[in-house]
């Protein structure tokens, strides 16, 4: 069962660029990934510090996987620095039929 995984950040005042920039930079890398079926990062038309990210990953364990990876490690690193608080994570999947 695929996993989605919606990510929302808040940039700290000043650190819209840097946020904007670091989640664009995990794109390539992250679809590069074998379980990774997407990863978009999305702008709030309303407030341009806050982004949320949209991804799919083929199973939990990609998402784990994922989240070992260097470039995860770095942008986890970069996003301590620049956001207003902590990264919400939150992991769905598609809901039963009723």
């Amino acid at each position: 069962m695929s996993l989605t995984v919606v990510a929302e950040c808040l940039a700290a005042p000043g650190q819209e660029d840097r946020l904007r920039t670091a989640l664009e930079a995990m794109i390539e890398p992250s679809v590069e990934e074998s379980g990774c079926l997407a990863y978009r990062p999305y702008t709030d038309p309303n407030d341009e510090a806050r982004m949320v990210i949209v991804e799919e990953w083929t199973d939990p364990q990609a998402l784990t996987e994922h989240f070992a990876t260097a470039h995860f490690l770095h942008v986890k690193e970069v996003l301590d620095q620049i956001l207003a608080e902590p990264m919400t994570i939150r992991r769905l999947v598609t809901a039963p039929a009723a």
